[in-house]
């Protein structure tokens, strides 16, 4: 396998930077229109450790999305992603976009304690137990706030903060990443990539998983996203003819199949 040309979603993606560009230009636009919005909400002390929170227009009672962007650990930021609250917003679910340290200039565990933070600062302040989404790296870190402890972080926290995840285009598998350029900033040595593995960690009690991958990407991303699923005991879909960008469309469209199971998936949190 080269590992190298199954990882580098950019080489295999040569039109990204306008998709990207895109993004910040939709997701400025959104939250230029979205009157419900708390902006720029500290859940820790560092510059970075903000979050966006997007509220239906109408109601206090809504159930609540956590959605984390990629960038493999090592670039963009919220600012590039409040459009993609816009699906679940019309299904009454409020969405919260948080932003995060990066490497090299932090190593990834502490990029998990900031999720948790985050995750931790929400049901602090609304009382309700989160649907974490994520993008590839932010695939990842759902998938590890899923797996997180909680009670062990802090006695008052439930067991089942985050109860059910519904990661795209996730990394599961970090050692795999190790022979590659994109490892180089994260820093790991073997033992920690194994440990930051959410595949190698048990599978959440009573958790509901459902992981997306596109249909387009590599063997390596449908793999590790099927693998991952089988594990923890969920289920998996790939969206037809989606790149590892492009799958993230879904999100913004309210009457997309995929935003309808994620509702779902919210509304069954706020009934239990």
């Amino acid at each position: 396998m080269d590992a190298q040309a199954e990882y580098d979603n950019r080489a295999r993606v040569p039109e990204h930077p306008g998709i990207i560009a895109g993004w910040a230009h939709d997701a400025a636009a959104f939250r230029a229109a979205w009157n419900t919005a708390d902006l720029g909400l500290a859940y820790g002390p560092g510059e970075r450790e903000r979050l966006d929170l997007f509220r239906p227009e109408a109601g206090t009672g809504w159930p609540l999305a956590l959605f984390i962007h990629g960038g493999y650990w090592q670039a963009l930021d919220r600012s590039f992603c409040s459009h993609m609250a816009r699906g679940l917003l019309a299904h009454g679910v409020a969405v919260a976009i948080p932003s995060y340290d990066l490497c090299p200039a932090v190593p990834l565990a502490r990029i998990v304690t900031q999720m948790q933070a985050a995750a931790a600062f929400l049901f602090r302040r609304h009382r309700r137990r989160i649907l974490a989404i994520g993008h590839s790296a932010g695939g990842h870190l759902a998938a590890m706030l899923m797996a997180t402890q909680w009670p062990a972080l802090d006695a008052t926290l439930p067991p089942d903060l985050v109860p059910a995840g519904l990661p795209i285009s996730g990394v599961f598998e970090l050692e795999p990443l190790l022979p590659t350029s994109i490892a180089s900033p994260l820093g790991l040595t073997p033992a920690e990539a194994r440990r930051l593995s959410p595949r190698h960690l048990p599978p959440p009690a009573g958790a509901v998983l459902h992981a997306v991958a596109g249909g387009a990407e590599s063997g390596e991303f449908l793999r590790q996203t099927r693998d991952f699923a089988a594990a923890w005991g969920g289920t998996w879909e790939a969206v037809p003819e989606a790149n590892h960008f492009t799958v993230l469309n879904p999100l913004a469209e309210p009457g997309h199949p995929l935003v309808g199971r994620a509702a779902a998936m919210t509304a069954r949190l706020a009934a239990g």
